[in-house]
């Protein structure tokens, strides 16, 4: 047998029909079962285990789903005029249509384009069918956001009767059929070389990365491919040479230490294919937030103050929902300008309490309102504990507990007759009765929809 017969006898998977070939015949163009084009074909194909999964243009591809009359049309999913680009669908993003991209040069780039407000409750609830039927694949599913997670799929073959590849072609295929979006699959050894993979081919994709291919395939690469490389670093390594991941292949630990500091030894690993990280299936949550961004800027305190205070009721309730509760609270803060502000402090001890996060939150807020106008806000959570170790209050402390007796019946009033039932007089008042909000799925959620529209957070903008 010939070299080059050889080589294109490789397995061959359909992923439509799901007709495995295997390397039996010269690899075909298309399936001679079903004459699909989309076959999986690589020489390691069922010796790697290591997948990652990302749903292709979630938010938009939820909505096109539920009104066919969007499938022909660019779609981007975002708030008002002031508000960002939360995802795109794929014939917006041919016009440059991107994730994160303010909504007013979108719709430059895109005048045509439908706007969808996002519907996060309705993400959340895809999310979770998506990732319960992850969980069906293997126990070790690791989340990396709302529509996408790493698996581990070692040891499964026995319990699905396939190998991981075909495991995931027919996960791939019960995605669509079932809940009706499109899934793009990497395979590979690593994780950072699964979630290359799975951007090569977007949507409906499904790419492998070998072991026999991985150095050569990533030296010509530009660095930013790496996670974690942004272009302030890009830059700074390009500066030094370091322009392709093939250059780091080489590099002298002390050089990358200068550029990069601690981070260095991980970029010559990636370089050179080598990721240990293990799938974790649990992710410690970091911060819990709320963030909305203002129909119109605001400057003054009596202005801010209701809308703190609605994002306060809205985080509250995602610790109460995740039995989470913080010590340090976080105020932020952009203005007109686009310019972050980040202001925090520590508590005595933790919180789940609404009237305590104000309370942080509010003398915060009192420093920044110097005259500075900002067109977004928003109140955080962080350095966790239980629930069990919050809100007791002692004896210089009367109050808390009080409050907290307070907030639970609030808390079941709200539960029995809906969130709007009753609320604080507070959050009624001020000029700014409609935000547009921008939130963060995984750490954030916007205040009441009564005053406020939730706007997203940005998927991939290559995803």
């Amino acid at each position: 047998m010939s070299g080059r017969e050889a080589s294109s006898r490789l397995p061959t998977l359909c992923r439509d029909c799901l007709t495995d070939h295997g390397a039996d015949e010269l690899a075909p163009r298309r399936c001679s079962h079903c004459g699909s084009p989309r076959l999986l074909r690589h020489p390691e194909r069922d010796a790697l285990s290591l997948a990652h999964i990302d749903c292709d243009a979630f938010y938009a591809a939820i909505e096109k789903r539920d009104d066919p009359s969007l499938l022909d049309k660019p779609l981007i999913i975002g708030g008002a005029k002031r508000g960002v680009v939360s995802t795109a669908c794929y014939i917006a993003r041919t016009f440059g249509v991107r994730s994160a991209m303010p909504m007013f040069k979108a719709l430059k780039a895109c005048p045509d384009a439908v706007v969808v407000k996002p519907n996060m409750a309705k993400y959340v609830a895809v999310g979770r069918q998506v990732r319960q039927l992850m969980q069906e694949l293997t126990p070790l599913v690791e989340p990396i956001s709302i529509d996408e997670a790493f698996l581990d799929l070692s040891g499964t073959q026995l319990l699905h009767h396939a190998s991981p590849a075909l495991t995931l072609a027919r996960f791939a295929r019960r995605i669509e059929n079932e809940i009706g979006i499109t899934v793009s699959v990497g395979l590979s050894y690593a994780k950072f070389l699964a979630k290359v993979a799975s951007d090569m081919d977007k949507p409906r994709g499904f790419s492998i990365i070998g072991r026999g291919e991985a150095v050569t395939f990533l030296a010509g690469k530009p660095v930013n491919l790496i996670p974690g490389i942004g272009q302030a670093t890009a830059a700074k390594l390009a500066e030094a040479g370091f322009r392709l991941i093939g250059d780091l292949r080489t590099a002298q630990p002390e050089a990358l230490f200068r550029l990069a500091g601690k981070d260095g030894p991980r970029l010559r690993n990636l370089a050179n294919g080598i990721d240990a990280r293990k799938v974790t299936p649990e992710r410690e949550t970091k911060s819990v937030s709320s963030e909305t961004t203002l129909d119109i800027d605001l400057s003054r305190f009596e202005e801010l103050e209701p809308v703190l205070w609605r994002l306060c009721e809205k985080t509250s309730k995602r610790l109460k929902a995740q039995q989470l509760a913080g010590r340090t609270i976080t105020l932020k803060l952009k203005t007109a300008e686009f310019h972050s502000i980040t202001r925090a402090t520590r508590l005595p001890e933790p919180t789940q309490l609404a009237g305590r996060l104000f309370a942080a939150g509010r003398d915060l807020l009192r420093r920044e309102c110097t005259g500075q106008r900002y067109r977004l806000i928003g109140i955080g959570a962080s350095d966790f504990s239980g629930p069990e170790e919050a809100d007791h209050g002692d004896l210089a402390d009367v109050a808390t507990p009080r409050l907290k007796a307070m907030e639970g019946a609030l808390d079941a009033l709200r539960a029995r007759f809906g969130d709007d039932s009753i609320g604080k007089g507070l959050g009624l008042r001020g000029p700014q009765r409609n935000p547009s909000a921008s939130s963060n799925p995984a750490t954030s959620a916007s205040s009441n929809p009564a005053t406020s529209r939730k706007a997203a957070a940005a998927e991939d903008p290559d995803a």
